[in-house]
């Protein structure tokens, strides 16, 4: 395929020549992969096949040239894993094709999208459709999937590196298998930013089909450094706080500046920081995936239109919306992950011939040293990322069930079907049909239920037993499981929505307690049917509001280059004078930490003994870890009172002290420990009730209801305790224990650390290290409840007595 004159004369026209990676994918004849740097034009190029093939709609005869006639039917479907983003895609297509004279349809489907649009989208579909993973699920349930795609011709599916971390891409490529089947034909083009793996990216969107990979030019190196500040960064603390008045006057001197917060927590609270020191009121926003969807719309269409001057934002705008004013990015905190930071970098200067800039605010000394190792990798073009499994077996449950809304299937071409996806390709059968038949019948121990009955084998189909059950099975779809959300609306009728919180922290209010949301402190006033309504109370000192989300870990890729950093004095240039210092004087009264080598501490504070391991493994795994140590200190007598981790460090405090960590770290001992901790634990209980949810074991949408989070959770762990009991090798145990693994508990990581650490090092000190000195002063310290309190309790109990005089009446 050439470029057509219309559409040669149309680039002309903007000024532009067509980037040689858009000519790429024009003549690609099968599926392809283009990875391109953020302002690209990316876009463009995934949509200009599909435009210059229904260019002919605008023609007076209205035909192709095989003779079909135009712009009858579904041609391209657009998937993107946002809807602001398919939003941001319709405005910004609806102008070249109103300039190129094209008479096409283009609309969107997502969760926004109007029920009488729906109803007659499955009817008569536009030739465009932009939608997400969920709602192409749910349209791929219906029985007019086969006559509503049918006709399609093209596939974009748009930032696959994100929707590939996580499940929304498993059942992306489970559907897109099912597109496959109903359209051979079919053409599917990958859009991505920069990947550290691009043959595994196209191994992940096509299986074992063949893939053209298209590399654009990367552009320029962008202009990225630590943002210069009056006042050093706190020895501990996540805010940024202290960099106030420096990003103020960063937003002063840009036109559009986008401040990035790793948490909903953290900006609110910067925001209303940043809000306070705002002496010119200059306009600026904030955005987060909690705030109301009117909300995040009118900041969205503010910036669009230029009339914001910043808006502080966590993940809800890493993704491609095309900002063209935007000329400055500004990350508060450390970055955790070199991939985000890069696509968060190319969120400023959305051109491909500009650099962009941004400026980063570590929020802590340690993160000063992390954010130096991550703006060294952004230099080096080293992009982190960690290989992914096979596909998850919850999320093809979830699709078995959904195939069988849309009609009768045969068990053995479903299972050739899914073998074409990526993510399982691999797929063994056993496991399919493990995955059938708890579709069918809920397993061995639930099966004597009628209500896990789901599935019938009539005539050599399955089928459903009750076609009434699609509607509570579409109602479910979905492998998002966030924690319950409440909403939160101004009182009164008609109030204003302002966005959700998590129902914890719902419950934990009484009338006229105040928090922060949106940036504004309200007072919440009654809790009815599942609303919180509130009051703006702008003079009180506010709760922090408790939002969806973990906290994001450091990558293994940074955590090494960190390591590295540290451990090499002849590198400590590169980091601020006060670093500099500090690690120099942990070199004289310890030792640093380096690669190959595990560093631990022990030393007296405050009346106990602490125990420092520097692992660097990422917050998830040392918590695990600090959770594993502290029962084997237990089992040893040591005393163990609580621990704190952080991306870098482990911190425990005992009655004893620990004199050789060895028998503490031994791996088969840490794993066995695992098992054990894991079988009746509250991390496997939650990790259980996301899986059974995607699975469809528990439905927490139910017609005229929905259940809440309590509800839903009590539901899970009777449903957990039931099949550990009667059913131990049940799929979804099996599926919660690989996913706990991975997860929360992220294992891995711990034995990633101790098979790089070959070289163990322990100091007894006298006193506290300047490296463990920080984490002295971390909040999230988990206290431990076992023979150690009890013991503190006793000793503080004889020295009160003592005290008072009465030892002898003991």
């Amino acid at each position: 395929m050439i470029l057509p004159e219309l559409f040669q004369d149309w680039f002309v026209c903007q000024g532009w020549q067509p980037h040689p990676h858009q000519l790429a994918l024009l003549a690609a004849e099968g599926d392809s992969l283009l990875i391109a740097p953020t302002g690209g034009g990316k876009t463009l190029a995934g949509f200009l096949p599909s435009l210059v093939e229904l260019a002919p709609v605008a023609g007076p005869d209205g035909y192709l040239e095989n003779g079909e006639r135009a712009g009858v039917g579904l041609h391209t479907l657009y998937v993107s894993p946002l809807k602001a983003l398919t939003a941001d895609i319709a405005r910004n297509l609806a102008r070249p094709v109103a300039e190129l004279g094209l008479d096409l349809r283009i609309e969107d489907r997502t969760g926004d999208t109007g029920p009488a649009q729906r109803r007659r989208q499955r009817i008569d579909p536009p030739q465009i459709l932009l939608t997400t993973p969920e709602s192409l699920a749910l349209m791929l349930s219906y029985p007019e999937a086969p006559a509503i795609f049918g006709s399609l011709r093209r596939v974009v599916l748009d930032e696959l590196h994100a929707l590939a971390e996580s499940k929304r891409g498993d059942q992306l490529m489970l559907g897109l298998a099912r597109l496959r089947a109903l359209a051979p034909d079919l053409r599917v083009t990958g859009l991505s930013a920069t990947v550290e793996d691009p043959q595994a990216l196209a191994g992940f969107m096509a299986g074992a089909r063949p893939v053209e990979i298209v590399e654009a030019d990367s552009g320029p190196d962008p202009d990225i450094a630590i943002l210069p500040t009056a006042r050093p960064a706190p020895w501990a603390g996540g805010g940024g706080h202290y960099a106030i008045p420096e990003v103020l006057a960063a937003v002063k001197a840009a036109r559009t500046t986008i401040i990035f917060i790793n948490t909903r927590a953290q900006a609110e609270l910067f925001f209303q920081a940043l809000w306070a020191a705002n002496d010119e009121n200059l306009p600026i926003g904030l955005h987060h995936g909690s705030l109301a969807r009117e909300q995040r719309q009118r900041v969205e269409a503010a910036m669009a239109a230029g009339e914001l001057r910043a808006v502080v934002a966590t993940g809800s705008l890493d993704l491609g919306i095309d900002w063209g004013a935007v000329d400055l990015v500004i990350q508060i905190g450390a970055p955790k992950n070199v991939k985000r930071l890069v696509q968060r970098i190319g969120r400023a200067n959305h051109r491909y011939n500009a650099p962009s800039v941004a400026r980063i605010v570590p929020a802590n000394r340690f993160e000063q040293i992390e954010c130096v190792a991550a703006l060294q990798a952004v230099k080096a073009r080293d992009l982190d990322g960690a290989p992914r499994g096979p596909g998850p077996l919850d999320v093809l449950c979830q699709h078995i069930l959904l195939t069988a809304c849309a009609g009768p299937f045969d068990a053995d071409a479903l299972f050739a079907e899914v073998g074409t996806a990526g993510p399982y390709h691999g797929l063994a059968r056993a496991d399919f049909d493990a995955c059938l038949e708890f579709a069918a019948t809920g397993g061995y121990a639930l099966r004597a239920y009628d209500r896990w009955q789901r599935l019938m084998l009539q005539g050599g189909l399955w089928r459903l037993r009750d076609p009434r059950a699609a509607r509570l099975l579409r109602m479910n779809v979905g492998t998002i499981v966030e924690a319950e959300m409440l909403k939160v609306r101004l009182r009164g009728r008609g109030g204003a929505p302002l966005g959700e919180v998590e129902e914890g922290f719902a419950a934990s209010l009484v009338p006229g307690d105040t928090f922060l949301i949106g940036g504004r402190v309200v007072r919440m006033d009654a809790l009815r049917e599942m609303v919180v309504e509130v009051t703006p109370d702008p003079g009180r000192q506010p709760r922090i509001a408790v939002y969806s989300g973990v906290k994001l870990a450091m990558s293994t890729q940074l955590a090494h280059r960190v390591l590295a950093l540290i451990g090499d004095p002849a590198r400590h240039d590169d980091l601020p004078p006060d670093t500099r210092d500090w690690l120099a004087r942990q070199a004289e009264v310890s030792r640093l930490p380096e690669p190959g080598l595990l560093l631990s501490e022990s030393f007296p504070h405050a009346g106990l003994w602490h125990f420092a391991l520097y692992g660097f493994a990422g917050r998830n795994a040392l918590q695990t870890l600090g959770l594993l140590i502290t029962r084997e200190m237990e089992a040893a007598g040591l005393g163990p009172l609580g621990f704190l981790a952080t991306d870098y460090a482990l911190l425990v405090w005992s009655l004893d002290q620990v004199a050789d960590p060895a028998p503490l770290l031994d791996g088969a001992r840490l794993r066995a420990g695992l098992g054990d901790w894991l079988g009746d634990n509250a991390v496997m209980k939650r990790t259980f009730r996301n899986v059974a949810t995607i699975a469809g074991l528990i439905q927490r949408n139910m017609p005229g209801l929905r259940k809440s989070g309590r509800q839903a959770t009590f539901s899970s762990d009777i449903l957990y305790d039931t099949l550990r009991r009667y059913d131990p090798g049940h799929l979804l145990l099996r599926v919660t224990a690989e996913e706990a693994g991975r997860g929360l508990v992220d294992f891995g990581r711990i034995e990633e650390m101790l098979d790089r650490s070959p070289r163990r090092d322990h100091r007894i000190l006298t006193r506290v290290s300047p490296l463990a000195a920080p984490l002295l002063l971390e909040l999230g310290r988990v206290p431990i409840r076992g023979e150690g309190r009890e013991r503190l309790a006793r000793i503080e109990a004889e020295a009160l007595m003592a005290e008072a005089g009465l030892q002898d009446f003991a």
